[in-house]
């Protein structure tokens, strides 16, 4: 078992991915503190308690399992959370933030609070937990970080608000990287690909219908969401990640699906313009001829204007 004798935090772990994560990092060995408020999809109190659940699959097993109920967002929720995973078992080695929830609807029509609850707990939520988690992991001088991302960075219509959190959470992650590196502690973040209730619903394929009607998805594109595969095929990776063995494995982002498993470049330089001049100062009629045939040649308008 490849995480015998480690112990850690998985939030989010009642459901979809965070549940998956948590059963085999269970599986490998390890004491796994399972979080889940048990909110809807959209972040709405519910009395469910779906962290019980996978809590008791774990002990039945054989392995060992706690749960936890708080949410993410608030800083002294996160500061108990990791105290009570301290005091449990003893340490905490790892920790994987999956905790999230979804507010879509287009820019114009999204809400202060639809965009201020998404960004708590998504990039808020991740940083409160790093945060915590840090200050023992840099006394211990161990630690693994997984925060979970998503392929949304990219920009994801009638998401401004998680693509905005999510591509918030890799320059985060990044970030503790280089922070925390010398301490023996890695920071990676993941893009996974998964049918879940936050990615396919029937409210989402409906979206998706839409999408595809107005040029906005391809065909190919829609058919391999309703093809989506399962959360069973995210884990592994992370898993890794919180081993021993992943320890040169610092500040990157990944991707992980069903058969397939990829990196990204991030923020590194495509194309450049110079001016050598004693200035260097560009005019904008200097880029307005130049920019089109440059730094754009080749790279269409993500979203060019339709005859209304």
């Amino acid at each position: 078992m490849n995480l015998e004798g480690k112990a850690g935090i998985v939030t989010g772990a009642g459901r979809g991915i965070g549940r998956e994560v948590a059963l085999l990092l269970a599986k490998e060995g390890a004491s796994v503190l399972v979080n889940d408020p048990g909110v809807g999809r959209g972040g709405e109190a519910t009395d469910e308690r779906p962290a019980d659940e996978v809590v008791g699959t774990i002990t039945a097993a054989g392995g060992k399992a706690i749960a936890n109920y708080d949410s993410v967002a608030e800083y002294e929720n996160a500061g108990r959370m990791v105290k009570q995973c301290v005091d449990t078992f003893g340490k905490i080695d790892f920790l994987v933030n999956v905790a999230g929830m979804l507010r879509e609807r287009m820019i114009w029509n999204m809400t202060e609070d639809d965009f201020d609850q998404v960004i708590n707990v998504h990039l808020k939520g991740h940083w409160n937990m790093c945060h915590h988690a840090a200050k023992v992991m840099r006394t211990a001088r161990y630690g693994r970080i997984v925060n979970f991302s998503s392929d949304a960075f990219k920009g994801s219509v009638g998401q401004c608000n998680y693509a905005a959190a999510k591509a918030g959470i890799i320059g985060l992650t990044r970030s503790i990287a280089r922070e925390c590196g010398r301490y023996g502690i890695t920071a990676n973040a993941m893009c996974p690909m998964a049918a879940t209730r936050m990615t396919v619903n029937d409210a989402v394929i409906a979206g998706w219908k839409r999408r595809l009607e107005q040029g906005l998805l391809t065909q190919a594109e829609y058919d391999a969401r309703m093809a989506m595969p399962g959360p069973q095929y995210v884990a592994p990776m992370v898993a890794y990640l919180c081993t021993e063995a992943s320890g040169d494995i610092n500040g990157q982002l990944f991707h992980a699906e069903k058969s397939l498993i990829h990196t990204y470049y991030y923020g590194d330089v495509a194309r450049s313009i110079y001016k050598f001049t004693d200035d260097g100062m560009f005019t904008v009629d200097e880029l307005a001829a130049t920019v089109p045939g440059s730094l754009m040649a080749g790279i269409p308008n993500v979203a060019p204007p339709q005859e209304s």
